[in-house]
């Protein structure tokens, strides 16, 4: 390198310092994420890194109702179950809490650890007898408009992992763990129950799927019989989110065709699961 390039990338340096000098400091959190896109692109950066600093930031303006499992999508457990129905609703959804309900999903009466069930599994030859109450955990309850980084707060300090969220009037509109704020975060966390990567459509009962939001296109046309066109959307994900016509939350639901897609899982950047419905067909 010559004396002249040096010379020339020294003034560029302290005409950049002069600059932000200038400038000051990020005025407000766009001109903040600005100065980490830059910085991830002078190589200071990773990608993975600069993701996460904008999910922290990002954290502090979402709320619980952004977040939470809907209501009606809530795997519960009736406060009458007997041992081998709670042992078939934990097998069957693989969860490790569940909100334990009385006559209705309003009445949460408390919350049952997978764990305190290890007794229900114990092989001896005898059945064993379960008493749902004496092992039920209390109920932590959050409004939805509570912001998701004062929640995470409240997790860590609690070292609670499930919350219930109450709407304004009381009732229960969803439930919230603290995996669906740490997703906000650093992206989504598949952990031993959730889908295997290949397995991009799974049937879960005789009209009612689950599918990878990446499932090609001529995939799910060759799986159902379906005509889509893959000319515009690659995947699945691409032709819902189009139907969209934005990036949906968790719990929306579109309809395209005889299918109806509820978004299960997805962050700000692309949608990650999906529950999907055959409808009946209408009569000619």
């Amino acid at each position: 390198m010559s004396d002249d390039d040096d010379s020339d990338q020294s003034s560029r340096g302290w005409l950049r310092q002069i600059g932000m000098s200038l400038a000051g400091p990020p005025r407000d959190r766009d001109e903040l994420i600005e100065v980490l896109r830059e910085a991830q692109e002078n190589a200071l950066l990773d990608v993975d890194a600069l993701w996460m600093m904008q999910g922290v930031l990002k954290v502090s303006e979402l709320q619980v109702r952004d977040i939470m499992v809907p209501r009606s999508q809530m795997v519960v457990i009736d406060s009458d179950a007997d041992a081998a129905q709670i042992l078939a609703v934990a097998t069957e959804s693989g969860h490790s809490r569940f909100p334990v309900i009385g006559e209705s999903r309003d009445e949460v009466i408390g919350i049952l650890l997978a764990k305190d069930m290890l007794s229900l599994t114990e092989s001896d030859g005898e059945d064993k007898a379960f008493d749902l109450a004496t092992v039920l955990r209390p109920a932590v309850y959050v409004p939805e408009a509570k912001r998701v980084n004062v929640l995470l707060k409240e997790f860590k300090a609690s070292r609670n992992h499930m919350a219930v969220v109450v709407d304004e009037y009381g009732g229960v509109a969803g439930l919230v763990t603290i995996e669906d704020a740490l997703e906000q975060i650093v992206g989504e966390i598949d952990d031993e129950y959730d889908q295997d990567e290949g397995a991009n459509i799974l049937r879960q009962e005789k009209n009612r799927y689950q599918l990878n939001a990446l499932t090609p296109i001529d995939e799910f046309n060759r799986y159902f019989g379906t005509d889509f066109s893959d000319d515009e959307f690659d995947t699945l994900g691409g032709l819902v989110m189009h139907e969209f016509g934005h990036m949906p939350k968790r719990g929306e639901t579109t309809i395209i065709d005889r299918f109806q897609f509820n978004v299960q899982r997805a962050d700000s950047r692309r949608i990650h699961l999906f529950q999907m419905t055959v409808l009946p067909e209408a009569p000619e």
